[in-house]
């Protein structure tokens, strides 16, 4: 059956030479979530239809075809553009990554448009890059169903003790730690630890983040989205590679590594 979407707002994620002179493009939608279609003849030496299929340009588009993969008949600008520059528009491009990796296709995720679009305006008003984009993380998982309890231990639901000891698990949550076991320094987390950073990575993405949890909120959200990136690396990560600074403070995650 054909389908039809009209005038759906979107911003562009993704787009790759398709063919001669077309584009495959990743749209996040408002209302369909990830789309996937083809803009024909917008690389010919005479169309000018091109510019608008940049990242961080919001737009309006139509898109109609019977698969998965749809073409792109109509497509305009809504609004001016994010105009984000130096870290911040490799941030905007990692984010972009993370969405197309971990949104399948034609799942709606209001909320996670809404989420881009707030953390672009963040970035847009230089707030701290890494405190933008942990609490991108974390609300991207939580929209996802993949974000733990932040409140309560893994194996009863009992409230989190902030004197205690917590091993993560990804799959389930964390885990009170006993006399005997010794995982991985890494996974472990006290569990004032724990409470803090759930309270933080919830808050709007401009409020302050308290410093001393940058670090632990950072080796979270790492162990947190590793297994859902899988062992390839993120394409993103090479526009921090030239940039020390900028990586150590927040260098996406890498999918295999601790």
């Amino acid at each position: 059956m054909n389908q039809k979407i009209d005038l759906q707002p979107a911003y562009v994620l993704h787009t790759r030479d398709y063919r001669d002179t077309s584009l495959l493009v990743d749209l996040l939608t408002l209302d369909y979530g990830i789309l996937r279609a083809v803009a024909r003849g917008v690389r010919g030496s005479r169309s000018n239809r091109r510019a608008l299929l940049q990242p961080l340009q919001p737009l309006l588009v139509t898109v109609a075809g019977k698969g998965e993969l749809k073409s792109l008949s109509q497509y305009e600008a809504s609004a001016a553009g994010f105009n984000l520059r130096g870290d911040h528009l490799f941030s905007a491009m990692y984010i972009n990554e993370l969405l197309c990796r971990l949104l399948q296709a034609h799942e709606s995720h209001p909320q996670i448009y809404r989420l881009y679009q707030s953390t672009l305006l963040s970035l847009m008003k230089q707030s701290a890059i890494e405190e933008v984009l942990r609490r991108f993380e974390f609300r991207l998982l939580t929209e996802l169903g993949y974000a733990p309890d932040m409140m309560n231990e893994a194996d009863n639901g009992a409230d989190l003790r902030a004197e205690s000891d917590y091993e993560f698990d990804y799959l389930r949550g964390f885990i009170l730690l006993h006399d005997g076991h010794h995982p991985a320094p890494a996974a472990v987390y006290s569990g004032a630890d724990i409470l803090a950073m759930g309270r933080l990575l919830m808050q709007d993405c401009d409020e302050e983040f308290a410093p001393e949890m940058l670090a632990p909120a950072k080796r979270f959200m790492r162990q947190a989205l590793r297994p859902h990136l899988g062992s390839r690396p993120l394409n993103s990560r090479q526009l921090f590679i030239s940039k020390p600074k900028a990586a150590a403070a927040c260098l996406p995650p890498e999918g295999n590594k601790g």
